[in-house]
């Protein structure tokens, strides 16, 4: 997870006005000037001290040490901005700067002398430290790394509670106060309900995975539980009606097909009231619903009989049945 996802909820810090950025620039200014009168009023005072105490170089004394402090201040730095804190780092200058506080007031003669000498190198180990502060603080929120602090108000309304909160956040690297919160929650209610399941014994009878997960803050109870977004339709083109089926025409019922003699006697019992000029293939095909071919064999066949009388019988039989009827 993202320092952007995880200060989602949080209001952005606005950024420094121009006045504001001015009061910086002279804040910094003079605060570098009164730690380096901290470390020259120490440099002095140390310098006597070391020559009344018998060092061959007395200046050495009061460079080392003085020195060593922006030196330590400067890698710690360093090192947090690489993501590769020292936590003994960050002490090595407060103690150098008690060994100077501890030089200064050992060299002082009176109570006052004593207090003036050991404050002046206290002025530029603050002034790191504030530094040391707002460096990390803001690599910290960049990177994700920083662990939000707890409320005081909540240290003193609910201390217990405070500090088992604060263990978690420290032993699962829950660095969001907000997170932490709603994991306390969420664990308050699964704790309530299943102890409302299973009575005053739930830990004996809640399976173990769930006793994890609830001292981890991670079980959510099944009614507090928000239900799944409905999944979004893809979006598609709207479909086209289907077009209307057309009507097909009733189909014509099919007569039977016929022999060459059944359309010869039906030919017979169609004409029998015609006259030779009336018998003729067009009108043979009509009354009897045949093919051209068979309405002219049927023609020939009846003007033959008619010709030569009524014992006569159909020539052309054959050819009738060759052709069929189509």
């Amino acid at each position: 997870m993202s320092a952007t996802t995880k200060n989602a909820g949080r209001p952005a810090i606005p950024a420094l006005s121009g006045p504001e950025m001015a009061l910086l620039v002279v804040a910094a200014v003079l605060g570098a000037g009164v730690g380096g009168l901290g470390l020259i009023s120490s440099f002095d005072t140390v310098s006597a001290a070391g020559a009344r105490w018998g060092f061959a170089t007395p200046q050495m004394l009061p460079i080392g040490i003085d020195a060593s402090i922006p030196v330590f201040t400067i890698v710690n730095l360093l090192l947090i901005r690489m993501d590769m804190p020292l936590a003994w780092v960050r002490w090595v200058p407060w103690a150098l700067t008690g060994v100077t506080c501890w030089l200064n007031i050992a060299a002082g003669h009176s109570l006052s002398a004593k207090l003036a000498h050991g404050t002046m190198p206290l002025l530029w180990v603050v002034l790191s430290e504030v530094a040391a502060h707002v460096y990390a603080s803001r690599i910290g929120a960049v990177t994700g790394r920083r662990m939000e602090k707890i409320r005081r108000s909540r240290w003193l309304l609910a201390p217990l509670s405070t500090f088992n909160l604060w263990r978690r956040m420290t032993l699962w690297e829950i660095i969001s106060y907000g997170d932490a919160l709603s994991r306390e929650r969420e664990r308050q209610l699964a704790r309530a309900d299943l102890r409302q399941l299973h009575g005053w014994r739930w830990r004996a009878k809640t399976p173990r995975r769930a006793r994890v997960l609830l001292k981890l803050g991670e079980l959510t109870p099944a009614g507090d539980t928000p239900p799944p977004p409905a999944p979004v339709p893809p979006q598609t083109k709207p479909e086209k009606p289907e077009p209307k089926p057309r009507k097909r025409a009733a189909a014509k019922p099919q007569r039977p097909v016929r022999t060459s003699s059944e359309l010869l006697t039906e030919a017979r019992e169609v004409t029998a009231g015609w006259p030779d000029d009336a018998v003729n293939a067009e009108a043979l095909r009509t009354a009897l619903h045949c093919s051209a071919a068979n309405s002219r064999v049927l023609r020939d066949a009846l003007l033959t009989e008619r010709a030569d009388g009524p014992g006569l019988h159909l020539v052309n039989a054959g050819a009738v049945a060759e052709g069929g009827e189509r």
